[in-house]
């Protein structure tokens, strides 16, 4: 008689290589997922700069994106700076929005560690008028890395850097 399909035994050795399979691509497909959030993350938050300084220019009015609870990691909201008081005016309008989870650590150096602040014509300053350029690092959780970096210029530009090196702003993150 033909036999048609396979026997427990068949079965029972496929079963166990897909197990062995899996255990070992784990980690890796952990990694990858991690590391796919933070590049979403710096893309994101490179993405609301970039249209914050648009909107600057389009509007002719100061804009600031800043971080919401003083925390980039929480998320960043951008508004129209209608008074010159910043984020400290509750009235002026928010024009986005974006909320992160907070698991994935984001710190700024000292002129964007809070906010950047667009003028009118598209270049960062900072509130008593000096250029405002500095790095805001999306880091590793476990490690005091930077992984990507969204960089501000003088001139207002915004880069995404994906450098992985050790920073210190990451570990107090």
């Amino acid at each position: 008689m033909h036999q048609r399909g396979m026997s427990l035994i068949q079965l029972l050795l496929a079963l166990t290589i897909v197990a062995i399979a899996a255990r070992f691509s784990s980690p890796v497909y952990s990694a990858l997922t991690e590391n796919q959030r933070h590049q979403v993350a710096a893309e994101q938050l490179a993405s609301s700069l970039r249209s914050a300084r648009t909107e600057a220019l389009l509007r002719h009015q100061y804009v600031v994106v800043y971080a919401l609870e003083g925390d980039w990691s929480r998320g960043w909201r951008t508004i129209l700076d209608l008074n010159g008081q910043s984020h400290l005016d509750k009235s002026n309008p928010v024009l986005s929005e974006t909320q992160v989870s907070g698991r994935i650590p984001i710190a700024g150096n000292t002129p964007v560690k809070n906010h950047v602040r667009f003028n009118p014509l598209g270049e960062p300053l900072l509130s008593g008028g000096a250029f405002q350029a500095g790095t805001l690092h999306v880091c590793q959780a476990r490690t005091a890395q930077s992984h990507f970096q969204v960089v501000l210029a003088k001139s207002g530009r915004i880069s995404l850097r994906s450098d992985q090196a050790a920073q210190a702003l990451c570990a107090k993150a």
